[in-house]
């Protein structure tokens, strides 16, 4: 079997989807995406297609690591994100070959479904007590949202008090019955998160995702060794080489990996293993399209160490389309009390509804991550 053809397919509402070709009729899908920078990835995969036209697509190691390894540059958000799409498409492939699940070809499932959560809120939160009751009466019994707005590196006691109240009036309306991942996603610097744990310890978030920015993995470390509570780490990580210093300063308790960001289902599997033989939780981020989702699924399935996995159901930024729009009816994804199953058909387990797809390339995106700022005018982290 020899890949003929890549294709690539810019689809609001911020999403890249990939379709590699093979001289027998078998086709792979993949989400080769990075948020906001859709159509750089999409030159990257063209520009990668010089060394797939012709390769063998059962040979998934092997192209990985010549796409990872050949000329001087590897890893980063770029690389890696156009080899996971890449790689999703292989094994997607390789599935429908052997008319198997990819969990099939790893090793079989340890589980038939995972539990997932939610967003609520928006980019600045807000509703969050809406949010979550809505979520709640629709069976699911966690939710993640971003847990402030802009921080400077050491803030005011106000703002901070207003972010404590926030989360107090939200913990005190949904009491134990919805567990709370809060996201500081990265806007946090140091000297204030070190305080905001300690003043939110007692609201016991099932994790706090980017307590500190991603680069600063021995502070995340040293927050670790201050708080109960579980800290997570790995939407901007891109490699196994990415999460060493991770598993090395037990800096985070739970890794969120994303299998479109980090080299695929192949990488993804060998950072979760990794994890596990530090006793470390995996937590998959993915608020992502579809194929990313299946792609994540696959990988839940055989990780012992998985325990919930998000998706983008609903979420702020589908207000065009949503996942289920780019799917063909009953070859989804079935959710039931918060739980995803597992897939069970062939490669990622679901179907493509191309016909959509490629109506919705024609009209595009231009999603762009927001601009802003401090009160002051220096630029502010999203």
């Amino acid at each position: 079997m020899k890949i003929t053809k890549l294709t690539t397919f810019l689809v609001p509402p911020r999403w890249l989807f990939l379709k590699i070709e093979t001289d027998e009729g078998i086709s792979g899908w993949g989400e080769p995406v990075l948020e906001g920078h859709a159509a750089t990835l999409a030159a990257k995969i063209e520009e990668f297609s010089d060394f797939l036209i012709g390769a063998d697509p059962m040979r998934i190691e092997d192209i990985w690591h010549m796409l990872y390894r050949n000329g001087c540059y590897r890893g980063g958000p770029v690389l890696m994100s156009a080899l996971s799409g890449i790689d999703m498409a292989l094994w997607d492939i390789k599935g429908q070959y052997y008319n198997a699940p990819v969990h099939d070809l790893l090793g079989g499932a340890v589980r038939d479904k995972i539990r997932s959560y939610c967003w609520i809120g928006g980019d600045r939160p807000s509703d969050l007590i809406a949010g979550a009751k809505d979520l709640m009466k629709r069976g699911f019994n966690a939710c993640k949202f971003n847990a402030c707005a802009e921080m400077q590196i050491i803030d005011s006691y106000k703002k901070l008090d207003g972010v404590v109240q926030q989360l107090s009036d939200l913990r005190s309306a949904v009491g134990t019955e919805m567990d709370l991942a809060f996201d500081f996603h990265g806007r946090v610097h140091a000297p204030v998160s070190k305080q905001l744990l300690k003043e939110i310890e007692h609201l016991r978030p099932i994790f706090i995702e980017d307590a500190v920015d991603s680069a600063h993995i021995g502070t995340l470390a040293d927050l670790s060794r201050q708080t109960s509570i579980p800290l997570c780490i790995g939407e901007r990580l891109h490699s196994r080489f990415d999460f060493k210093p991770v598993f090395e300063q037990r800096a985070a308790s739970v890794i969120n990996p994303d299998t479109a960001h980090v080299g695929g289902i192949s990488e993804m599997l060998r950072i979760a293993h990794w994890a596990e033989a530090y006793d470390v939780a995996l937590a998959p981020h993915c608020p992502l399209g579809p194929i990313a989702l299946a792609a994540c699924l696959q990988v839940d399935a055989v990780c012992h160490n998985a325990f919930i996995q998000e998706q983008s159901l609903g979420i702020h930024y589908n207000a065009t389309q949503d996942m289920a729009d780019y799917l063909e009816p009953g070859h989804g994804f079935e959710l039931e009390n918060g739980f995803l199953k597992i897939p069970k058909g062939p490669g990622l387990g679901i179907r493509v509804n191309e016909e959509f797809v490629r109506k919705q390339a024609e009209v595009g995106h231009r999603w762009r991550a927001p601009v802003w700022r401090h009160e002051d005018g220096s630029i502010a982290e999203w």
